[in-house]
């Protein structure tokens, strides 16, 4: 299948897959992630088909979103496989895939630029206003309070730890959306990541300040 056609299908299928998702991991995510990735991999020199489908199906078995299909990433083993991709790209996407997602302190550098390319495009919509927005989509998505002055952030937590905890959205901020513009992985991503983060802690201090009816 040509390469068009190719990344037309997968942006297909994740039109499909998440159509019905309003906790910010919705199709939209993802396409803003294939064209940060795409321009982040013009930039690094690296392969732009692999970083493009990497991209589109990074959130097809996450663990969050899909648990029965995490293990094996077979979502998007599938989709590749119906499409007719060779079993080394399957491969290379599908590791990407997987070293994706923020764990904590046992967060992962991936090995490849094309990982790095992925990984740092997802970090990337996870910060700035459209950061802020997912951020509080997912917590009202999951039941979560916007903020509880009384529940402390948790700092440094293990994978395990981060997976199984449960807070309120401005904490959220603290304990994953303020670490992120550090562990970029490429200059692209870092220069991107400055001012994103410049706006997040502008817009919780104001949001602090009208909480506490200073303003």
């Amino acid at each position: 299948m040509e390469e068009d056609a190719l990344i037309a299908a997968a942006q297909a299928y994740i039109r499909e897959v998440f159509q019905n998702d309003y906790s910010g991991h919705d199709y939209f995510h993802s396409l803003r992630v294939f064209k940060t990735a795409e321009r982040i991999a013009q930039q690094e020199a690296a392969d732009r088909t692999v970083v493009q489908l990497a991209a589109l199906l990074h959130d097809v078995d996450d663990r969050k979103l899909s648990p029965q299909t995490h293990a094996h990433k077979d979502r998007a083993t599938a989709f590749l496989r119906a499409q007719g991709v060779c079993v080394r790209r399957i491969e290379a996407i599908c590791t990407i895939i997987g070293e994706v997602s923020y764990s904590g302190t046992d967060s992962v550098v991936p090995e490849t630029i094309e990982g790095k390319c992925v990984q740092d495009a997802d970090r990337l919509d996870a910060i700035g206003a459209i950061g802020i927005a997912r951020a509080f989509a997912y917590g009202g998505s999951h039941g979560r309070a916007i903020h509880d002055p009384e529940i402390k952030p948790r700092l440094q937590m293990s994978g395990e730890q981060y997976q199984r905890h449960i807070s309120s959205s401005v904490n959220h901020f603290y304990e994953k959306l303020f670490n992120l513009a550090e562990r970029m992985n490429t200059r692209s991503a870092r220069q991107i990541a400055e001012h994103r983060e410049q706006f997040m802690r502008e817009y919780l201090r104001e949001f602090l300040d009208e909480w506490e009816g200073l303003l």
